[in-house]
């Protein structure tokens, strides 16, 4: 839908909404495209949530070509209409939008709520939408105690957040019901999206972030430091610590236990790598996980920056030698002070804030900005994540081309790191501050071209052995 006021016809947004309308009788759903700022989104965004149809701004600084045709990749498939989830155990409540006039192909229906019967064993949902041919219907009951204890031992790819993806859900519906209201209506809901924003620190058309330097910031700093249980566990489940500065390295099993020469020669490349400037090396590094384990990489209190990395395994075992190569087959980047998620995938890359969501796929070129993140896909290549807070990442797709045994994986690196809070941990976070390490009891090892040594690194002593890099 394109709207001028300077064209010819009628001009009144008011009587361009009502006319929208009494076109569409509630039965089909108004897109609207807003090319550049110089256009009132508002508007469009007005007309389209009530029409049952979306809005999205076309960047002026973008190939316009490529958002367009990322919108209608998003909206072209329609799969379902009128899909409806309903909750029948009388424990819930505070439910978010749990009807939908349409389901895209691609897309994905989010509904939380409240469960405020503490005695409640299970939970059933019945969903029920319209197919192209006939009515759908499908129930899924879910057992709390397991669900929740499920969740505890295996984290979820974007941590425990729940109760705020809740509140983040009842923030955005409430604010898209302001743009369709007025009078006292609109205030009560206006008042009820600032007071959930406030109790779960969102960053919202209603709201600010300030943040200050706290007094005594030296103290402050070596309180942050300190590692706490849960927490840089990286230091005790290293595989390889390699320090390669004057082509030489650490290898380093944290125990006596060393491991077969044979994985050694197949699997050479560590996870990670942190440069460490302040002594001219690198600090080289594997995590000895299975699978599907969620990695937590940087995790930043102050900022709300989070990233997290699941592992795939080879698509078999060689000679089934345990354990296997592992990689990283997906992140998770969140911003919850900038209401925003990204998760890249070998297949796609997605971006959500809400309910609202944006797939695009590998074969894509694009560039935008949205919420304060700047994504550029280079096709096939990689995916560069800039944040308005200053953290900059680069994805990058690596490849194996039909390989009998290894999988496509990613790979992750940080660019920029320095507006990261002092408070930031994680695998990798935890590096970002200066650290030091000690080299002792460096003698002749097993290997006549190696030696072993001693390594102490915050506080954990190692067994290493020098090797040639």
């Amino acid at each position: 839908m394109f709207c001028d006021p300077f064209c010819a016809g009628v001009t009144n947004l008011r009587q361009i909404e009502e006319n929208a309308k009494n076109a569409t009788k509630g039965k089909y759903p108004i897109y609207n495209l807003g090319f550049g700022y110089d256009v009132d989104y508002a508007f469009l965004e007005r007309i389209a949530t009530e029409n049952n149809g979306v809005a999205r701004r076309i960047f002026d600084d973008s190939d316009a070509a490529l958002q367009l045709q990322g919108f209608y990749d998003e909206v072209a498939n329609p799969l379902l209409t009128e899909v409806e989830l309903d909750y029948k155990e009388n424990g819930i409540s505070d439910l978010t939008q749990n009807s939908f006039k349409h389901y895209y192909d691609g897309s994905e229906i989010a509904v939380a709520g409240r469960i405020t019967d503490n005695d409640l064993n299970s939970i059933t949902a019945e969903v029920k939408a319209q197919g192209a041919l006939n009515e759908v219907t499908y129930t899924e009951q879910a057992d709390v105690e397991e669900t929740t204890k499920a969740l505890e031992e295996q984290q979820y790819i974007f941590g425990e957040y729940i109760e705020k993806l809740w509140a983040y859900l009842t923030i955005q519906q409430l604010l898209e019901a302001c743009a369709v209201v007025e009078g006292d209506e609109k205030e009560n809901i206006t008042a009820k999206a600032l007071e959930l924003s406030l109790k779960y620190k969102f960053v919202t058309p209603l709201t600010s972030m300030v943040v200050t330097k706290p007094e005594g910031n030296k103290v402050k700093e070596a309180i942050a430091d300190k590692p706490t249980e849960g927490t840089d566990i990286v230091i005790r489940k290293l595989i390889y610590l390699t320090f390669n500065g004057l082509g030489q390295g650490w290898d380093s099993t944290g125990s006596d236990q060393r491991l077969p020469e044979a994985q050694e020669a197949k699997n050479p490349d560590p996870h990670f790598m942190i440069a460490v400037p302040q002594k001219k090396d690198a600090l080289c590094f594997n995590i000895n996980e299975e699978p599907g384990v969620v990695l937590n990489l940087i995790r930043d209190p102050v900022t709300g920056v989070t990233v997290n990395g699941q592992l795939i395994g080879d698509k078999k075992s060689i000679n089934n030698v345990k354990p296997q190569n592992t990689y990283f087959g997906k992140f998770g980047i969140t911003s919850m002070n900038q209401s925003v998620r990204l998760e890249i995938t070998t297949q796609n890359i997605i971006l959500q804030n809400g309910i609202k969501r944006r797939v695009f796929s590998w074969f894509h070129e694009v560039g935008l900005q949205h919420s304060g993140l700047t994504l550029i896909i280079k096709r096939k290549q990689s995916v560069e994540v800039s944040m308005d807070n200053g953290a900059k990442f680069i994805v990058v797709l690596h490849q194996v081309w039909k390989h009998p045994v290894h999988q496509d994986f990613l790979g992750f690196y940080m660019m920029d790191s320095h507006r990261l809070s002092k408070q930031t941990h994680g695998l990798l976070g935890q590096f970002f501050h200066p650290i030091d390490f000690d080299i002792l009891e460096v003698h002749s090892g097993s290997d006549p071209e190696k030696t072993d040594a001693t390594i102490i690194v915050k506080n954990n002593q190692l067994t290493v052995t020098r090797w040639p890099y």
